[in-house]
């Protein structure tokens, strides 16, 4: 569950991210991060532990300071580092965090539990603005889509999960969604857990969710919406290993730059 704030300060925003966003400095999706984060007055860790490329973090720590904020990449490689006093102490310090890609076991195996994890969720309580691109995007929420099947259709055996940070309760996450086919796999996690919705997030496009919920779309893709809370039949109880599974009465939206999803609500706009 994700923590409960204790007065009135708004929870910081969750900005899940389908990957390939671009790293340009124009780049619609980052700059809008950077503003958010305070603009020349943003300090935003780079956390590229999912990574395999030692160039990963600091080419996104450049790319931020190009906008006029200032950056730093903190490698984060092992879990010993999650105790060290020096990355906690820049935590405290950033006004906003940016968890790169690649893969999100690395992610989970490493920070899971750990110092880092539990101060990444106390900061985004107190207001500090938490993104993730692809893997990074795939953990910010409490359960986390780490691997599995590709295609339309969900099957048994279809979809692999793991803990996430457990910023939100509300939604699971998969990303490069349709360029890859995961509408299978997202529908195989909403079986296992169809109290949260299902966010299927394109590439160069990110869910801005702000503190009340309400998430808007931004880039050129899609978000597209699986709500499962009239979900009346689920096969997924009893059909043999990777037979395809019945979903009866789940809800679709289809979102495109502007259009607004109220994850606590379940209503999706277009205001």
């Amino acid at each position: 569950m994700p923590e409960e704030t204790e007065d009135a300060k708004p929870r910081g925003f969750i900005i899940p991210i389908g990957g390939a966003e671009g790293r340009g400095r124009k780049s619609p999706i980052l700059s809008r991060f950077a503003d958010l984060c305070g603009g020349e007055e943003a300090r935003i860790m780079v956390i590229p532990t999912a990574s395999l490329r030692n160039e990963t973090g600091p080419e996104y720590a450049d790319l931020f300071r190009s906008m006029g904020a200032r950056s730093m990449c903190v490698p984060i490689e092992k879990r010993e580092d999650c105790f060290e006093s020096e990355t906690l102490r820049i935590l405290e310090n950033a006004t906003g965090i940016f968890i790169t890609g690649g893969n999100q076991l690395r992610l989970s195996t490493i920070l899971g539990g750990t110092p880092v994890a539990r101060r990444i969720r106390k900061l985004n309580l107190q207001g500090i603005h938490v993104a993730g691109t692809s893997a990074g995007a795939a953990i910010v929420s409490e359960h986390m889509i780490a691997g599995g099947r590709s295609g339309s259709s969900p099957r048994e055996s279809g979809v692999e999960l793991a803990p996430g940070l457990g910023l939100t309760n509300r939604v699971i996450i998969d990303q490069h969604f349709n360029q890859r086919q995961r509408m299978g796999r997202l529908l195989a996690a909403l079986s296992f857990n169809p109290f949260a919705c299902g966010l299927g997030i394109d590439e160069n496009t990110a869910g801005f969710i702000g503190p009340d919920g309400k998430m808007e779309v931004v880039g050129k893709g899609t978000i597209t919406v699986v709500d499962p809370a009239d979900l009346r039949h689920s096969s997924m109880s009893y059909v043999r290993r990777a037979e395809a599974v019945t979903l009866i009465g789940l809800k679709l939206h289809v979102l495109a730059q502007g259009a607004h999803f109220n994850t606590e609500t379940r209503l999706a706009t277009i205001d």
